[in-house]
């Protein structure tokens, strides 16, 4: 079995809250300015940042790139170090208040004395890496919450099935018909089983992203599994195919192309 460390403040090496990977910490202390600004609050980037950048005719291409992969990084709401940026050497030290940065992911946890503050304790398996980034997103926002909030876990969970769906070309509205039309396509009709089980002991008429009453932990886990086992048939197993078939001495691949044409 590998070597499980839980994160601790007393430890330089860890299983990272974020990727999981057992791997060496970083830890850094804070130190805060006061905001002079007007208004002197935080500065919170949303969408609307990213369509001023790109109407902006007075950045050149290259500078546009680089501030909207900054805009990328800090509309991730992760905590992270500016590369670049010297440090400042001011301001108060804030005690009890650190980060620590993982050596494989390169993404900052927040420590609050010796409490981790986030990522929350997540539960569940990872995602599927190869599912859109907003999925991702709410994947991880349920393993965030399942624990404390199963139902608003699952309620996230068949948010992101419905996604998922739409986003492999069905209409994200119906989540039965969704994946009966998948399985037409080649999706393992075991995936529509897992779907009723879930379905006729949690829940019989809600719709995604809603919540229901009966939904427990073992549904929210159940729902976890759904989402990356259509990934996995769907996205990744089709994905790696193609990529060995790319392999394949280009007359082999011509051989076969003609034949499929004869077929």
């Amino acid at each position: 079995m590998s070597k499980i460390v839980q994160a601790s403040v007393r430890e330089t090496a860890f299983n990272c809250p974020h990727c999981s990977a057992y791997t060496t910490q970083y830890w850094y202390v804070l130190y805060a300015d006061p905001i002079r600004e007007d208004p002197p609050v935080p500065t919170v980037i949303d969408e609307s940042y990213r369509e001023r950048i790109q109407a902006n005719r007075e950045l050149s291409p290259r500078d546009r790139d680089k501030v909207l992969s900054i805009f990328e990084r800090l509309n991730t709401g992760l905590v992270f170090l500016q590369d670049g940026d010297a440090p400042r050497g001011s301001g108060w030290r804030a005690h009890n208040l650190h980060l620590s940065k993982c050596y494989n992911c390169k993404t900052m946890a927040v420590w609050v004395h010796n409490q981790l503050l986030f990522p929350l304790n997540k539960v569940g398996p990872l995602p599927n890496q190869e599912l859109p980034p907003e999925i991702i997103s709410d994947f991880e926002e349920a393993r965030g919450i399942v624990t404390a909030s199963p139902r608003g876990a699952a309620a996230l969970l068949r948010l992101s099935i419905q996604k998922l769906c739409k986003h492999l070309g069905e209409s994200g509205k119906n989540i039965d018909g969704d994946i009966a039309s998948l399985v037409k396509k080649g999706l393992n009709p075991t995936i529509q089983q897992a779907l009723d089980i879930v379905r006729v002991i949690g829940n019989e008429a809600v719709h995604p992203g809603a919540m229901d009453l009966r939904d427990d932990r073992d549904i929210a886990l159940h729902l976890f599994e759904l989402v990356n086992g259509i990934a996995d048939q769907m996205i990744s197993h089709p994905k790696k195919v193609t990529e060995l078939y790319a392999k394949l001495p280009e007359a082999k691949r011509k051989a076969i192309a003609a034949r499929d044409r004869k077929t």
